[in-house]
């Protein structure tokens, strides 16, 4: 039995699941999320949700744990929210926001304009000798990802001078230089 599949899900309050055709339904104060689903059996009874797989063959073995994670990652989105925070290390690396279009300068001859989706909201924070900083904050736990993925995608940090664009926190693993 999967161990990720036969945890039990809270629904916490605010939050409304409904399941109906194959399509699993989740609404919360922040906004609304669907995902469609096939071979595995959800319950809902008071205020817990549990899935159940429908056979013992591989793939429904696989989407067990796969849909659970999924339900629960669309209930907390609804209810908290994501955020993916980005940092431009470099020199006159700068960032910037008109609403949903992120305006970066990232060292090229020109500079890149990101017209991201609108369930996003883009925040950038830029303080004197810190590095620009920029939040991706959503619902949709996949959809942030995927931005702050093709975000860091425009300049990965580079392991000698470290430069590029990073996830606050991550460590980058720095190389020695040349040896003479």
């Amino acid at each position: 039995m999967s161990r990720i599949g036969k945890n039990p899900i809270t629904i916490p309050s605010g939050v409304t699941v409904e399941v109906a055709g194959g399509i699993i339904t989740v609404k919360g104060k922040l906004g609304e999320l669907k995902q469609e689903y096939s071979n595995i059996d959800i319950k809902i009874e008071e205020g817990v949700i549990t899935l159940e797989r429908s056979s013992e063959k591989k793939d429904d073995k696989a989407k067990h744990g796969l849909y659970r994670a999924l339900i629960a990652n669309m209930i907390e989105g609804v209810a908290n929210g994501y955020t993916k925070s980005l940092e431009l290390v470099g020199v006159g690396y700068r960032a910037s926001n008109q609403g949903q279009k992120l305006d970066m300068a990232l060292g090229f001859s020109h500079n890149i304009v990101l017209e991201v989706a609108p369930e996003v909201v883009v925040e950038t924070v830029t303080e004197k000798g810190k590095n620009p900083i920029v939040k991706l904050t959503s619902y949709d736990k996949q959809l942030v990802g995927q931005v702050a993925a093709k975000i860091r995608g425009f300049r990965k940090p580079e392991p000698y001078k470290g430069k590029g664009i990073k996830f606050v926190g991550e460590q980058i693993r720095r190389k020695a230089g040349k040896s003479a």
